[in-house]
């Protein structure tokens, strides 16, 4: 009887420890706002929850502590892998809000961030905030637990699951932060490429005018302008990207059985 306990308890620890993992690495749950024993206490439920339900994962199961140090480390990498996927597209939307700072001329501009505990621009700033409401719109801290839930039952508790479609896959994943980041910035890059070029003709025909000096305050204007034109359309982008996230983050469980 007592084995069957300490069986179980290991088996309930282990998809603990792959949930608290992928909750440590995940937009929102990894939050500083959020107490940690809340974290612990929404991952044991969870943790019971999948344990008691009709397809619980089995492993076979050896009590000493080397079997179980190297299970709990398989756990955590596969947490973190998933975790860490679903997290890529906010870091494209704050990539992207650093570029348009960049352009903008609010670099300079730093604000503290709670999230990563380091500083950044405001525009940046308004469009990972941006990115978390709509987050929250499409039930995306749902889609999260309904992909640890899911991949349980495609990887077993104790895989090792780094492998070559692994890396190749997150490869993908990381890459497409740069092209995300580069689309959602595009209508701001473009236009102040156009007024840097209006800047160096009208230096060429006004010598005697600063003109950096006199188009500043244009550049901040047009900057705000295009920004409050843009966000319905950065609202449309970023869901779509967020749908495209959640579907690339199944497609890394199946990949990581």
């Amino acid at each position: 009887m007592s084995n069957i306990l300490i069986a179980d308890f290991i088996v309930v620890l282990l998809i603990f420890v792959r949930i608290i993992s992928a909750f440590s690495a995940a937009p929102i749950y990894n939050h500083q706002a959020i107490p940690a024993v809340v974290k612990v206490f929404i991952s044991l439920v969870i943790s019971y929850i999948i344990f008691l339900s009709a397809n619980s994962p089995k492993i076979q199961i050896e009590i000493n502590l080397v079997w179980l140090v190297v299970n709990v480390i398989k756990e955590v990498i596969s947490g973190l892998i998933i975790g860490f996927s679903i997290n890529m597209i906010f870091y494209a939307v704050s990539f992207a809000g650093s570029l348009i700072g960049f352009d903008v001329g609010l670099s300079m501009s730093q604000v503290f961030n709670p999230v990563d505990g380091m500083g950044s621009n405001v525009i940046e700033e308004v469009l990972y905030f941006l990115a978390i409401l709509v987050f929250f719109m499409i039930d995306g801290h749902h889609h999260l637990i309904r992909a640890l839930v899911y991949s349980f039952t495609v990887i077993p508790i104790g895989t090792y699951t780094v492998n070559r479609n692994v890396y190749d896959s997150l490869m993908i994943i990381t890459t497409s932060i740069f092209v995300i980041a580069v689309k959602i910035a595009s209508p701001v890059i473009v236009s102040y490429f156009l007024i840097s070029i209006a800047e160096g003709i009208l230096s060429r025909i006004i010598p005697q005018m600063q003109v950096f000096f006199v188009t500043y305050p244009v550049k901040l204007g047009v900057g705000f302008i295009m920004l409050g034109a843009l966000v319905p359309l950065y609202v449309y982008l970023i869901r779509a990207y967020l749908y495209e996230f959640e579907e690339r983050l199944y497609a890394l469980i199946n990949v990581m059985r």
